[in-house]
């Protein structure tokens, strides 16, 4: 598919358009009035449903960690504020490992698949591995709320499914 605008932003909206013209957008973003075969599971896991997921909130459930895990290739400038590219490029690897680590215990095979970031690379390269870490992340999700180990967090119209851990 290629982007149709100046930039990809504006193509990318225009495509978006386009496919939604033709009915052709993904299930989730469709509108309530084009209800899905499958609904979405915000108190209890039906037998065929969709659940919404983020990354973050179960990576911390993951991690056990008090706080938000600095992960994220975009915001490390906020993260570490007083290191230079090449610190906070050292800091993002190192918060990756320890996560790839948790979740190799989780899913295995998880390190395999996903390699090492070089971190010569762009950041946009780092972006794409990071994106894979965040779709590793959800799949683990879906897996543990099908074993009925995720609980939901939100209310009748919309909820996020965080793992639960135990002790």
């Amino acid at each position: 598919m290629r982007f149709l605008g100046p930039t990809a932003r504006a193509g990318a909206r225009r495509t978006r358009r386009a496919l939604r013209d033709r009915g052709r957008l993904p299930i989730v973003s469709r509108t309530r009035s084009q209800a899905p075969a499958n609904p979405l599971a915000t108190q209890r896991l039906h037998e065929r449903a969709l659940i919404e997921v983020y990354p973050h909130p179960a990576l911390v459930e993951l991690a056990r960690a008090e706080k938000r895990l600095p992960y994220k290739v975009q915001k490390a400038a906020k993260y570490w504020p007083g290191r230079d590219a090449a610190e906070r490029r050292a800091s993002l690897l190192e918060t990756w490992e320890k996560i790839v680590d948790l979740l190799d215990k989780e899913v295995a095979g998880t390190r395999a698949a996903l390699g090492s970031p070089n971190l010569l690379n762009r950041a946009r390269d780092l972006k794409s591995w990071e994106d894979m870490l965040d779709a590793i992340v959800c799949a683990w999700v879906g897996i543990t709320a099908l074993k009925g180990q995720a609980v939901p967090h939100g209310d009748d119209v919309s909820a996020i499914w965080i793992p639960s851990r135990k002790e």
